[in-house]
């Protein structure tokens, strides 16, 4: 006689089939601990670090001056009248630049969008500005085209009298603005190109059938397809533009004063020229959370944006 020996089915209860399910998911995600891992250590403990320092009243130029003031630079912080003037700069130069960016976009991607000879050629041409070192394209406004003396733009408009302006001097904000525009408009057109040659042709044939003009077209019907490729390229604009330094390092030094001045270069002049390491940590707190604020803000917009699309599909 034979006695057969089942093995008995995992109790779900007692931790069967859920654990083997938790198995596999830590299974899964061990290729990705590393680089949790490198994130926490790059990113969390160097904040956690300026959280402790802002704590602080700090300044590197007297030694022994260091000690705990708890929340005091914070209240410096908002009752500095020089930050909240940087604070209003940084949203001027960012949104400004960032919705003159998407509108020349814009009107680039409706142009390249149609067939002509050398489109290819034109649509490189136009890239390029995008493919410049921040650095370098600074350098490029501030010498060879804002130049007082030998710079390309009083020479384009010594006709009209401009001759001889200090547009970096005079200007100093519209300067940089300038130049972050020249560089960022390239990838908002390839963003809308995108979104244009994804738009169905059937519908632009139909309402051409139906007598609608470019126009109406365009309202009606492009400009509603391509809103989340905008929203798209408004999102990663400021993500990106929000944290701006070397733009302005190199053509205004945040001046004259504090006039072209953004957050993040004003961080840096009070850390590493004013040396106040407890407040400037404190001015890196506050802008790291109202970054996060805004953040949250437009990606859940964005996202609402996506599914809402998804299901009217």
């Amino acid at each position: 006689m034979t006695t057969t020996l089942e093995r008995p089915a995992p109790d779900k209860q007692a931790g069967g089939a859920p654990m083997i399910d938790r198995a596999e998911g830590w299974r899964r995600r061990a290729p990705l601990l590393p680089a949790l891992i490198f994130t926490i250590i790059v990113t969390q403990i160097p904040f956690l670090l300026t959280i402790f320092y802002s704590l602080q009243s700090w300044n590197l130029v007297r030694p022994g001056s260091q000690s705990f003031v708890w929340f005091q630079n914070y209240a410096d912080v908002f009752t500095d009248s020089q930050f909240r003037q940087v604070a209003l700069n940084t949203v001027v130069m960012t949104l400004g630049s960032v919705l003159i960016a998407v509108a020349l976009g814009l009107v680039l991607a409706l142009l390249l969008n149609r067939q002509f000879f050398g489109r290819g050629v034109v649509r490189t041409l136009l890239i390029t500005p995008f493919l410049i070192t921040p650095v370098a394209a600074a350098l490029l406004w501030r010498t060879v085209l804002l130049d007082p003396t030998l710079g390309l733009v009083n020479f384009v408009l010594s006709p009209f009298g401009a001759s001889g302006t200090e547009w970096i001097s005079e200007f100093p904000l519209a300067s940089v603005m300038a130049a972050l525009v020249w560089q960022w408009t390239p990838f908002m057109m390839l963003l809308l190109l995108a979104g244009l040659q994804s738009q169905p042709t059937d519908q632009l044939e139909a309402a051409r059938v139906d007598g609608a003009n470019s126009w109406s077209i365009f309202r009606e019907l492009t400009l509603p397809h391509l809103r989340r490729f905008i929203e798209l390229g408004v999102v990663l604009g400021t993500i990106y533009l929000v944290n701006t330094f070397d733009t302005v390092y190199m053509m205004t030094q945040g001046g004259p004063g504090v006039a072209s001045a953004n957050l993040p270069f004003y961080i840096y002049q009070r850390a590493f020229l004013g040396f106040d390491i407890g407040q400037s940590a404190a001015m890196g707190v506050v802008v790291v959370i109202l970054t996060l604020i805004a953040a949250t803000f437009a990606l859940r917009l964005l996202f609402r944006t996506f599914s809402g699309e998804e299901e009217a599909a």
